[in-house]
C-alpha cells in the first residue's frame, strides 16, 4: 500500500512539474544588448541600437529582478530596441532565456 500511495504522489508531482514548464508569464523589463546587459536601462536607447547593429544578441532585463535574459526568438523584439516593455512570455529557468509570445511598451 504505502509503494502505491508513494508511486502516485511522484506521478502526481512530475505531472505538476510537466504541466508548469509550458506557461506564459507577464514581466515588465526592458529589451538590451548582451554586451551592455541591464547597464543602460532607461537611459541608453541609442547605445542599445547601436551595440545590436553591431553583432551584439538583444537581450530581456527583467525590471523586478535585475536579470538579463536571452531572447531565443530576437525578431519578435525588432522594433523595441531599448525599450521598456512588458512581454507574455514562456521562460527557460535553466538556459536563462525567455520566448517572447506577445510584446508591448510597458504602461
Amino acid at each position: 500500500m504505502n509503494r502505491v500511495v508513494s508511486l502516485m504522489i511522484v506521478v502526481f508531482g512530475l505531472t505538476a512539474v510537466a504541466v508548469g514548464a509550458g506557461n506564459s508569464t507577464k514581466i515588465n523589463g526592458w529589451v538590451s544588448d548582451s554586451m551592455c546587459g541591464a547597464k543602460h536601462t532607461g537611459t541608453g536607447k541609442e547605445c542599445v541600437k547601436k551595440c545590436i547593429e553591431g553583432g551584439a544578441a538583444p537581450v530581456f532585463v527583467d525590471e523586478a529582478m535585475k536579470a538579463v535574459w536571452t531572447i531565443d526568438n530576437p525578431d519578435a523584439v525588432k522594433a523595441f530596441y531599448g525599450d521598456h516593455v512588458t512581454i507574455t512570455a514562456t521562460t527557460d529557468e535553466g538556459k536563462k532565456s525567455v520566448h517572447i509570445d506577445t510584446i508591448a511598451e510597458a504602461k
